[in-house]
């Protein structure tokens, strides 16, 4: 026997024209009331859909505002032409009621309109989120969410790959980001922590003899937020195969992102195989380890000119060149504004030069140039009449950065970014070691990554020209995943921290259970961890990642719904031993 629900027959998604005649029971939350003399019009929305539904008698409705939640019956019936609403799957049908009865009540002063609650305050959103999720583009986005994850896993399923889950109380790590530490009652002054990643853990299931690794996994990590971090925890596809190479790994990778992006998206998506661009090479081209390929503007490298030039602010210094095809039409203000913009990144000031239809330069930098300079700056940024050619000076470090953040606003400003594509590639080649503040030699990325050249690179190569088998994927210049080929040797691993100052002894108590595993049989093995958050923000073309998790954190990492970080009591405190100063 089929037990009939009572508060809905149907969806208010659901209803055709070939439903007309039916009588029907729906239920849902009531978003709009309208009163055309004496016939009443509600929009009734559930998760599916929304629904018009007319009453001609009032007095039904004196208990019923909006957002409040209602079960009612009625008969469908075609709407009259003048009100045919084609915007919605509904809307050639209404539903006609005289039986109405609210099932759970609601306030009269809503805290913000939810149809345009994106417009309001982000913690006054977050403060009533249950109401903001009400709102279609908002639900939207976490329904995707969900539809892209049950996508990977099946996808992931369908490699070969076998979905485990690792532990969330873990231990502290003394590398990367800052740890989320929970006391422990029964371990007097010992303390858990949150995972930041399953890293150490999916490293051990491949030394455990499984193949090919996945989870959608919960990381945590306690760092402030940007537009595309949330703070507190994300979400990854983190996967691990033995017996790998980085090669094995991209062709996983490459399926996996082109055929989920192909899926939930209309735009052009890179074609496998993936651009690899080394890392040297992206921060010099680009100005970032994360570039826009949508971005046509290229950085040219021109130091060599300008080592005894009598223009001070280039001698000696990391000069960088970017032309810009068809900028020398731009206004005045413009370039002033350009100018303004250099100064608020921390820059000195931003030359250029005005390349004119006889191949001659105008601009404040002209007067400095030696002859053979202009043919030269011409043939090496391939520039053309009407151009113009921006230089940017500074130290070797932050050459780069500043001519990358000039590259991303100059194509900003004169709309040279194609937004209708996803552009995928891979950043490889990642040095292994770098010289700190102090003049030490440490690790630049993860400390477990397989030197190229292995031992015989640590032992006969200048350190900071060696290479890692490290990468990430970026795309348009949002970095989606890091990874790498793990150092599985023990003698290779030891080498290379005691480069970057580590003893041996150091090794065995701060990661012993890698230090102990790969003393037992441990295959070469390689992987990678896509953020499911951030490629949800690309998908949905969100500029901020709180936009597509349920249940975010406000910007100053708070739970404004639940209240938390929170106080607890001094009870709660004396059982985990813990006394706040």
């Amino acid at each position: 026997m089929v037990r009939e629900n009572i508060y809905r027959t149907v969806t208010c998604g659901e209803l055709r024209e070939s439903n007309i005649g039916d009588t029907v029971r729906v239920a849902g939350w009531v978003e709009n009331i309208r009163d055309h003399g004496g016939v009443m019009f509600l929009d009734i929305r559930d998760h599916y859909g929304v629904l018009q539904v007319v009453v001609h008698n009032d007095e039904i409705l004196k208990d019923i505002n909006r957002e409040c939640t209602v079960t009612l019956s009625g008969k469908v019936v075609k709407r009259d032409e003048d009100t045919i609403n084609k915007k919605i799957a509904t809307g050639y049908v209404e539903v006609h009621t005289e039986d109405i009865k609210v099932l759970g009540k609601c306030k009269n002063n809503l805290p913000f309109e939810v149809m345009t609650s994106t417009n309001t305050s982000e913690d006054v959103r977050l403060k009533y989120r249950f109401l903001d999720l009400r709102n279609p583009k908002v639900h939207n986005n976490i329904v995707l969410r969900s539809q892209i994850i049950s996508y990977l896993r099946s996808k992931m399923n369908d490699m070969g790959f076998l979905e485990m889950q690792t532990p969330i109380l873990s231990t502290s790590s003394p590398e990367g980001a800052r740890d989320y530490l929970i006391p422990s009652r029964k371990h007097k002054g010992k303390f858990y922590a949150l995972p930041q990643a399953p890293q150490i853990f999916k490293q051990l299931l491949m030394v455990s003899g499984f193949d090919k690794y996945f989870q959608i996994a919960p990381c945590f990590r306690d760092e402030d937020a940007r537009a595309d971090r949330s703070p507190g925890e994300f979400y990854q596809l983190d996967f691990e195969m033995a017996f790998a190479t980085q090669e094995d790994v991209f062709a996983v990778a490459e399926e996996v992102l082109y055929d989920t992006f192909k899926k939930f998206s209309d735009k052009e998506v890179s074609k496998p195989p993936f651009k690899r661009i080394p890392y040297k090479e992206s921060m010099l081209k680009y100005g970032s380890d994360k570039p826009d390929l949508r971005n046509p503007l290229l950085i040219v490298e021109i130091s060599d000119m300008f080592e005894e030039t009598d223009f001070a602010p280039f001698r000696k210094k990391t000069v960088r060149s970017i032309n810009v095809p068809d900028c020398a039409k731009q206004s005045k203000k413009w370039f002033k504004r350009m100018e303004e913009f250099a100064l608020s990144i921390g820059m000195k000031g931003l030359g250029y030069v005005k390349v004119n239809d006889d191949l001659t330069f105008d601009g404040p930098i002209d007067k400095f140039l030696k002859p053979g300079d202009r043919e030269e700056l011409i043939k090496r940024n391939g520039s053309k009449a009407g151009d113009v050619i921006y230089f940017i000076a500074d130290t070797p470090d932050q050459a780069p950065v500043l001519a990358g953040q000039i590259r991303t606003e100059v194509a900003n400003r004169l709309d040279l970014i194609d937004k209708s594509k996803f552009e995928m590639c891979f950043i490889v080649d990642f040095p292994m070691f770098e010289y700190d503040e102090n003049g030490h030699l440490a690790f630049t990325h993860n400390p477990f990554s397989m030197p190229q050249g292995g031992m015989d690179a640590l032992q006969n190569q200048d350190p900071t020209e060696i290479l890692a088998y490290q990468y990430d994927i970026v795309c348009n210049g949002v970095e989606l995943s890091s990874g790498a080929v793990r150092n599985h040797d023990l003698d290779i691993m030891v080498k290379a921290f005691d480069m970057a100052g580590y003893s041996e002894d150091d090794l065995k108590s701060k990661f012993s259970s890698l230090y102990n595993a790969f003393q037992y049989g441990a295959p070469p093995h390689a992987g990678m961890a896509p953020g499911v958050d951030r490629m949800i923000m690309l998908l949905t073309e969100e500029e901020n990642i709180r936009e597509v998790i349920a249940f975010p954190m406000n910007s100053n990492a708070q739970d404004l719904l639940l209240g938390s970080p929170g106080e607890v009591t001094e009870q709660q405190l004396r059982e985990v031993h813990i006394k706040l100063r």
